[in-house]
C-alpha cells in the first residue's frame, strides 16, 4: 500500500461497508496495518515531501479510527456523508417532551448527594445510551436518516450528562 492509495472517506480507509455496525477487530487490524505503512521510521530517509505526506497521512489515520470506534462519532460520520449536519438537526429532535425529560434529569443530578444516588443515575443513563445506540442501529439500516438524526441528538445529550455526572463522582 503506497501513502498515495490511502482514500478520504473513513469507512474505505479501513476497508469497511460504509454502515452504522461495523466489525470493530477488522477496524483495529486496519488501524494497525495502516499505521505501519506511515510511521515515521519508515520515511526517515525520504524526502520532506514524502515525510509531510506521511504525517498528514498518519493525522488523517488516527482521526478517521477515533471517529468510527465511537459509536456517537460514528454516528455524527455518517450522516455527514448523507448531507446531514447534526448540529442543523438539534432543535427537530428536541420536541416538548425530550425537553422536558432533559430538565428533570438535569434537576435529578444537581440534587444527588452521595454515591448510590450517583451510581444509580449512571446506570440509567448507560443504559439510555445503549438503547440508543441499538435504535441507531436499526435506524441507519433502514436508511431513515431523520430518525437516526433525532437519535444522535439525544445520544449527545445523554452522552454530556453522562460525563456531568462522572465529574460529579470525582466532587463527591
Amino acid at each position: 500500500m503506497s501513502l498515495s492509495s490511502l482514500s478520504a472517506n473513513y469507512f474505505e480507509l479501513f476497508d469497511l461497508p460504509v454502515a452504522f455496525d461495523i466489525d470493530k477487530e477488522k477496524l483495529v487490524r486496519c488501524y494497525r496495518d495502516l499505521q505501519s505503512v506511515v510511521h515515521p521510521d519508515k520515511y526517515v530517509n525520504a524526502s520532506e515531501k514524502e515525510r509531510r505526506l506521511a504525517m498528514q497521512k498518519a493525522v488523517q489515520i488516527n482521526e478517521a479510527f477515533q471517529t468510527l470506534k465511537n459509536p456517537l462519532s460514528r454516528a455524527i460520520y455518517l450522516l455527514h456523508l448523507q448531507g446531514i449536519d447534526s448540529k442543523d438537526s438539534d432543535a427537530a429532535a428536541m420536541d416538548g417532551e425530550f425537553l422536558m425529560t432533559q430538565m428533570e434529569l438535569r434537576e435529578e443530578l444537581a440534587e444527588i448527594q452521595d454515591f448510590d444516588a450517583l451510581n444509580a443515575f449512571l446506570s440509567s443513563t448507560e443504559k439510555q445510551m445503549q438503547n440508543l445506540i441499538k435504535q441507531l442501529s436499526q435506524e441507519f439500516e433502514a436508511k431513515n436518516w431523520q430518525a437516526a438524526s433525532n437519535s444522535v441528538s439525544k445520544l449527545q445529550f445523554f452522552t454530556k450528562l453522562h460525563e456531568a455526572a462522572l465529574r460529579l463522582e470525582e466532587n463527591l
